[in-house]
């Protein structure tokens, strides 16, 4: 599989898997280690976390299946996020639900996932999403410890509007090289970060583009929306024309844009896993992605 350059020390594998749910997959210990080697074994070598997953437990599940053969650490990527405070259970001292991006939340909150995921080092550490009252002289601060540290290798951000991007990276480039990963949400069913000229500024700015929700949450098959019915009149006969899934041609319509996307599939199925990774074998023609492309606008290009 494909893979893409992150920083010189980081690359990605071009599909990511995502471990949102892992807390609903219902999978023991060895059946998740089982299918940690099975999706290594296609050459998704990303992992994508988030302290809060799973009401904080993803990571500690994730670790927990790792640790059945630790020298799996060395073939994989592993991102993780910080920096929304959530109320819940797990952690009494959240009293209220709001953003943190304070130098002494972004530490405790890697060493926390450090911890969780049992590893010595997170190759990606993004910040979950911007901030109003977000100090960026003060996250590349806590971002310049944790990289002298050796505890991450790459930093990012995820969810970033242009300016956001901006405002941080302008600190950051003054301590070291510039922001390296957004991760935002992207799909033919939702093209804000297309038409509002995101994508198209990261890859100005040589930032590489992690899609989440590639399949709009399952909202692309929802044959009761207009939206999603538009979009399926189009896809449905490309994926008999190249006999592969639905979501196979979606996953293929991400994969041409320009940006290097990598789409995150969260799925605990491997057949599923699977229709992404036909993706990359797939190259849909420019008539196909810009028909999909307008049924989702609901009208035609100027």
């Amino acid at each position: 599989m494909e893979r893409i350059r992150i920083n010189k020390h980081v690359s990605y594998s071009r599909i990511v898997h995502g471990f949102w749910r892992l807390n609903e997959w219902g999978y023991s210990n060895q059946q998740l280690n089982d299918f940690l080697h099975e999706i290594v074994d296609r050459g998704i070598t990303t992992m994508d976390h988030a302290d809060i997953y799973g009401n904080y437990t993803c990571e500690s599940l994730f670790g927990d299946a790792l640790a059945l053969t630790p020298n799996l650490r060395e073939k994989l990527e592993i991102v993780t996020k910080c920096g929304i405070i959530l109320p819940n259970e797990n952690k009494p001292k959240n009293t209220g639900h709001r953003y943190d991006q304070s130098y002494e939340h972004i530490i405790e909150s890697v060493d926390q996932s450090l911890l969780n995921l049992k590893t010595d080092y997170i190759d990606t550490l993004l910040i979950h999403r911007p901030s109003p009252l977000m100090d960026p002289d003060e996250m590349t601060r806590a971002v310049m410890h944790l990289v002298d540290q050796g505890k991450i290798k790459a930093f990012g951000v995820s969810n970033f509007k242009c300016n956001q991007y901006e405002l941080l990276n302008e600190s950051l480039k003054k301590e070291m090289s510039h922001i390296s990963v957004n991760q935002v949400e992207v799909s033919p069913y939702q093209l804000e970060n297309i038409e509002d000229c995101t994508l198209n500024r990261m890859l100005q700015h040589d930032v590489k583009v992690m899609a989440w929700s590639p399949l709009a949450g399952g909202k692309i098959f929802d044959a009761n929306d207009e939206k999603s019915r538009r979009i399926l009149e189009v896809i449905q006969p490309l994926a008999s024309k190249y006999n592969v899934s639905v979501s196979t041609v979606v996953y293929s319509w991400l994969l041409k844009l320009p940006s290097n996307v990598m789409p995150i599939v969260g799925s605990s199925k491997i057949d599923r896993v699977d229709e992404a990774v036909k993706a990359t074998k797939l190259q849909l023609t420019d008539q196909e992605w810009f028909d999909i492309y307008v049924a989702s606008r609901g009208e035609d290009i100027l």
